[in-house]
């Protein structure tokens, strides 16, 4: 079991659990040392829930990249019955680091787009890292159309430490490609659910983050720059990047108050990377829920709901 560092109090306890369960084949006493195992596995538990209640932003930020994290492709895995992957931008390549197309999701039959940042070191450089190229956003805005044409719900599921900023990418159109999205995305004349599963980080994830719902599931980040770079920017060096994560205010707690989010997906205690599956089954059960409820709106009201909550964002002053 890998541990964060600030889980080195459930570190600790479980190395004590360990311990005690070797001493098992020395100790005559079995009503005993079964009564000290239950006491420290219930002491495990109590101490994970108080670290788990009060976390910082910079904690979260380590959660939501958490190498045993569940990704995109196993969410759907686990909460479709049906899944036909689709390929390519029809334009310039298939992009690997976003993937995406129609599954379903118990009645529902919808289009399912989401990053994807690989479960080993192979798979990471296969996916990119999960950083998406142009070709990347253009598939994705391709499947929207194509579910706009056979009128099916679009989700997004959202990981991303950015959009890919090589030199190649940025020749390609990678600014136009996610301002397309944007626009596009605006105006689609079907119900988008979008949720930030892992990292949720700059115009990366917006590129596939317009909706008419947005979450966050409870240990994910969403914000304009990732807390290493916003340090590396106003300290000249990443040493800053706690008080960069508590600046940026990246957190759900925090989206959610600034009327960004519609709400917070909550996930087993300690984090979706220990209890995947009871993850994707809380991730499911909410997408069921909005699916229902954004099917009873006409064509119309998608669009219109969608343009009037991001109007609704932010503040604007006059000065005189």
């Amino acid at each position: 079991m890998l541990f964060l560092d600030f889980e080195k109090p459930i570190e600790e306890l479980y190395e004590q659990l360990a311990e005690l369960k070797k001493t098992a084949d020395l100790n005559d006493d079995v009503g005993a040392l079964n009564t000290a195992v239950a006491a420290l596995e219930k002491k495990i538990i109590s101490t994970r829930k108080n670290i788990y209640n009060n976390l910082t932003g910079w904690q979260k930020v380590q959660l939501s990249r958490h190498p045993k994290r569940p990704y995109t492709l196993f969410y759907i895995e686990q909460m479709c019955s049906r899944f036909v992957e689709m390929h390519g931008d029809r334009c310039f390549k298939d992009d690997k680091a976003i993937v995406g197309g129609i599954g379903k999701i118990d009645k529902h039959s919808v289009m399912i787009i989401g990053q994807q940042k690989g479960t080993d070191i192979k798979m990471r450089q296969y996916r990119n890292f999960g950083m998406p190229n142009p070709e990347g956003y253009r598939k994705a805005l391709r499947l929207m159309k194509t579910a706009e044409r056979l009128d099916l719900p679009v989700v997004c599921l959202i990981d991303t430490p950015g959009a890919f900023p090589g030199i190649e990418a940025e020749e390609r159109g990678q600014a136009e490609a996610i301002a397309r999205n944007l626009f596009e995305m605006a105006k689609l004349r079907v119900p988008i659910i979008c949720v930030v599963i892992g990292e949720g980080a700059s115009g990366g994830a917006l590129g596939i983050g317009v909706g008419n719902r947005i979450f966050m599931m409870e240990n994910t980040w969403y914000t304009v720059i990732s807390p290493e770079s916003c340090s590396t920017i106003l300290w000249r060096n990443v040493e800053h990047k706690k008080e960069a994560a508590e600046a940026l205010k990246l957190t759900g707690e925090h989206a959610l108050e600034f009327g960004i989010i519609d709400g917070i997906i909550k996930e087993p205690v300690g984090g979706a990377h220990l209890q995947p599956e009871e993850a994707a089954k809380i991730l499911k059960r909410h997408l069921k829920k909005e699916l229902t409820a954004l099917s009873e709106l006409s064509k119309d009201e998608l669009v219109e709901s969608r343009i009037e909550k991001y109007s609704k964002m932010g503040s604007v002053t006059y000065k005189k």
